[in-house]
């Protein structure tokens, strides 16, 4: 009897920690399910917040963290920014540093977009052993052209001075080969000039000491009540394609439809207009672009026709030269890759947004002996719509260009290279 009643007791007790246990594997079941049902929502939020900002939205609509403070039209209130200091370049030499090959174009289908990327501080600006070349055109077209080609408004003489002043205390810790800090400006100790950006009046327009200095085209936009940005200041002296004079004064809207840039009512002019609105002293980003040009000149291309040539019989300026203007299919030698890269930051005393623009420049035969570059520049050129063509100019040189390039590229595939095929290690813009 007594045994009896202990094994109903083993089995009683063996049931009840038999339900507990389906108990607390229930409770688990229901804690997994629900773990599995909330923790991917959550990550994908914490993923979107990690993602890159895009640099051509409002910041309202790229989180907080970008959000620029509000503000009236044409009102800037100075902003305590300082620049980091720029290491010196690594292995830099004015004789041996070749130019950045910069080849900003993609296999095709043509995408018209700012093309924003969040600039590096130290790479601000870019010199190497072309600077002498640079140098004397841009002196030689500052003796020739002066005011044509560099001009401050009298509204704009503080923002020229201030982006002096940064190129004063940035080439000298970037380049110190070059460059040397005086206590009232710098000093080239390869052409030995001395500035002094301390005197007034200045020696000349503060945007021609600027462009000395440096192998870029510099030129600076500044907002106005109406809330539009307006070229005020400029050293346009290597331009290729378009002149300081009939652009100056203008709004940044205007400027980009007289010159007729392809989609720009449609693709551009809302994230443009959003960017400068609300960049910051501590954003600077980074823009290429490229173009292909038949002759040999960096200063102007005169294929287009004489840069004077569009004046009315009271000696006023029109518009320079077009390129209905240009002889047709020239051979190929006479091709040439123009690439652009441009930075743009704002000036935190004067408020405005600063362009760098640096042109490289190289003949199409040599660009083209680099591996994949054939295919993918005919892949782009074929891809660019009526609008890009004609921007372009490609009616006046595709035929010779594309079968130039279409001929190195067989001859790339034929030694291995496949169609399509991206260089390994290399992403846009190279």
């Amino acid at each position: 009897m007594d045994v009896r009643r202990r094994c109903e007791g083993w089995i009683h007790s063996a049931e009840g920690h038999h339900r507990t246990i389906l108990y607390f594997i229930t409770i688990a079941s229901l804690f997994a399910w629900y773990l599995f049902r909330i923790y991917p929502k959550r990550s994908k939020r914490t993923l979107r917040r990690e993602n890159s900002p895009d640099l051509e939205k409002p910041a309202s609509r790229r989180g907080s963290s970008s959000k620029a403070p509000e503000r009236a039209p044409g009102v800037w209130t100075p902003v305590e920014f300082k620049r980091p200091p720029a290491p010196p370049h690594p292995d830099w030499d004015i004789h041996t540093t070749e130019p950045i090959p910069y080849r900003p174009f993609r296999h095709g289908p043509y995408h018209i977009t700012m093309g924003l990327r969040t600039m590096k501080w130290d790479e601000w600006i870019e010199l190497d052993k072309q600077f002498l070349r640079f140098h004397a055109d841009k002196a030689r077209r500052i003796t020739e052209r002066g005011s044509k080609c560099c001009r401050t408004a009298p509204e704009a003489f503080d923002g020229a001075v201030e982006l002096l002043e940064e190129l004063t205390d940035y080439l000298p810790q970037r380049y110190p080969s070059l460059y040397t800090r005086t206590p009232t400006g710098i000093h080239n100790l390869l052409t030995r000039e001395t500035f002094d950006i301390t005197q007034r009046p200045l020696p000349e327009d503060p945007m021609q000491t600027a462009a000395r200095l440096v192998q870029d085209d510099l030129a600076i936009m500044f907002e106005k009540p109406d809330g539009q940005y307006y070229l005020l200041a400029g050293a346009i002296l290597l331009p290729g394609f378009w002149r300081l004079e009939d652009k100056f004064g203008m709004p940044l809207s205007e400027i980009h439809t007289s010159g007729d840039v392809p989609g720009f009512k449609a693709k551009l002019e809302k994230g443009m207009m959003n960017f400068f609105r609300r960049v910051q002293p501590g954003q600077p980003v980074l823009r290429n672009n490229y173009f292909i040009q038949v002759d040999d000149d960096l200063a102007w291309s005169y294929s287009i026709g004489p840069e004077d040539q569009d004046v009315d019989e009271l000696g006023s300026v029109r518009k320079a030269g077009g390129w209905n203007t240009a002889e047709k299919n020239k051979a190929i030698e006479h091709h040439y890759f123009r690439s652009e890269r441009q930075s743009l930051r704002r000036l935190p005393r004067s408020g405005g947004v600063v362009f760098t623009i640096r042109t490289y420049f190289e003949p199409i035969t040599k660009v083209s002996r680099e591996w994949g570059v054939p295919g993918r520049l005919a892949s782009a050129v074929r891809s660019w719509g009526e609008d890009v063509s004609r921007y372009k100019g490609r009616e006046r040189y595709g035929e010779v260009l594309l079968e130039y390039l279409d001929a190195r590229h067989k001859e790339q595939v034929a030694q291995g290279l496949k169609e399509g095929e991206e260089v390994e290690g290399k992403s846009y813009p190279f």
